[in-house]
C-alpha cells in the first residue's frame, strides 16, 4: 500500500492498495520499505509538488501524488546482477511498503533511471549502500539529512555571496529542524549573529537549542534595530511575518529568500513590501553547482563531514518515536500538516 495525496487539496489523503508484482523486467530491483521518516519537509514536498515536479518521482492516478520520503529499503527481489537480494539501501522512497527501481548499479549503490526520472537530481534517484545491520545514527539520519543538505546549501549560497554584505540572519519558523540545521551552519562558519523568530509556544524549546545568539518572537519583530544590514530566511513561508520584517528593515534588509512553507495556510503575495523581491532558494541548482565545483566525491565528502557534527550535535535536541502501522503513518502526516508535532519530535514509521 501506499500513502497518497490529494495534489489540489493536502489534507486530503488515501492510502492506496498497491501489489508487488509477480514478475519483474530486467533491470528492475523490488525493495521492502524498512522504515523512514516524515516531517515538515514533506509537508513542503506536497505543497511544491507539481511546481517541483516531487510528485512525478514516483506517478500514480491523476489528481492524486505519492510523497516522497527518506528511508532505508531492503531488496527483496532483484533482475539486475549488480544488486544483490538482500541489500540495505538508503535513498527517497514513496511513502508506502514497497518500491519498484529500474536500476542502474553505480559504486555508492545504484540509481533509478527510468525515463520518467530522467530530469530529477541525482540526489533524488540515488539509492546509497549502507550497512545491514542498524548504527547509531540511523533514525536521525532519516530525519535530518535530507533537510540539513537544504540548510547546508543555503548557508554555502549565503556565504558564498559574502552574505550579501549583511551582519545578521534572520530565521523563521526557528523551531523547525531545517532552521536549527541552518543556524548550526551559520555558527559553524560565519561570525553572522543569528536571530531566531518563533512563536511564543516555541520560543523555549528554541531558545535551548543553543544556536541562535537571540531568539524572539512573532510578536516582537520591531523591537529589532532597523539600521543593521540583515538577510531573511523564510522557513515558514506566512506572508504577514515577511511583509512586516521587509517593512520594518526596507533598504537594510539586503537578501530575502523562501526556503520552506511550515505555515503553508497563511502563504500569500509578496506584492508591495519593501526591500528587496523574496526570491526562492532551489536547493538542487546550488547542489548542482557545487558538485561541478568542487567535483561529486568532493562534495559527498563535505557534506557527509558536515552532516557528522550536526547529527552528534542534535543528540541534545533530537527524540526519535516509533509507529508502526497505515493509521500511524496517515495520523502523523496529517499531524505535520495541521503543526501540531513539537519540534524535538522526529517520527520513524514503518507499515
Amino acid at each position: 500500500m501506499h500513502l497518497e495525496i490529494n495534489r489540489s487539496d493536502i489534507r486530503q489523503t488515501r492510502m492506496a492498495d498497491s501489489v508487488v508484482p509477480t514478475t519483474t523486467a530486467p533491470g528492475q530491483v523490488v525493495m521492502r520499505l524498512d522504515r523512514f521518516a516524515l516531517t515538515s519537509n514533506n509537508v513542503s514536498y506536497a505543497m511544491s509538488g507539481d511546481l517541483l515536479d516531487y510528485w512525478g518521482f514516483f506517478p500514480t492516478e491523476a489528481g492524486f501524488g505519492r510523497l516522497p520520503t527518506m528511508g532505508y529499503g531492503i531488496v527483496t527481489e532483484s533482475t539486475n546482477p549488480d544488486i544483490a537480494v538482500g541489500g540495505r539501501y538508503f535513498g527517497f522512497f514513496p511513502v508506502g511498503d514497497f518500491h519498484i527501481v529500474q536500476a542502474e548499479a553505480t559504486r555508492a549503490g545504484f540509481i533509478d533511471n527510468a525515463p520518467h526520472r530522467e530530469s530529477h537530481a541525482m540526489a533524488y534517484r540515488s539509492f546509497d549502500k549502507v550497512s545491514d545491520v542498524e548504527e547509531p545514527h540511523d533514525d536521525a539520519i532519516l530525519v535530518l539529512r535530507g533537510l540539513f543538505v537544504t540548510s547546508f546549501l543555503a548557508e554555502d549560497f549565503i556565504r558564498e555571496n559574502d552574505m550579501f554584505g549583511a551582519r545578521q540572519v534572520i530565521v523563521t519558523s526557528a523551531s523547525s529542524k531545517t532552521s536549527i540545521a541552518l543556524a548550526h551552519c551559520l555558527r559553524e562558519n560565519t561570525s553572522a549573529k543569528v536571530i531566531a523568530l518563533t512563536s511564543a509556544a516555541n520560543v523555549e524549546f528554541t531558545h535551548n537549542v543553543d544556536l541562535y545568539n537571540d531568539t524572539i518572537t512573532y510578536d516582537d519583530i520591531e523591537s529589532l534595530d532597523p539600521t543593521i544590514p540583515t538577510v531573511l530566511v523564510d522557513m515558514a513561508g506566512n506572508s504577514a511575518v515577511i511583509a512586516r520584517v521587509h517593512n520594518h528593515f526596507d533598504n537594510a534588509l539586503k537578501y530575502s529568500c523562501k526556503i520552506g512553507a511550515t505555515h503553508w495556510e497563511q502563504t500569500g503575495s509578496d506584492k508591495g513590501i519593501l526591500g528587496p523581491k523574496p526570491e526562492f532558494f532551489f536547493a538542487p541548482s546550488q547542489m548542482a553547482k557545487r558538485s561541478k565545483e568542487w567535483g561529486r566525491e568532493s562534495f559527498n565528502e563535505r557534506i557527509q563531514s558536515a552532516l557528522s557534527l550536526f547529527l552528534d550535535d542534535s543528540t541534545r535536541w533530537l527524540t526519535i518515536e516509533h509507529s508502526h502501522g497505515a493509521d500511524a503513518v496517515t495520523h502523523t502526516y496529517h499531524e505535520l500538516v495541521q503543526g501540531l508535532v513539537r519540534p524535538e519530535s522526529g517520527h520513524i514509521l514503518s507499515f
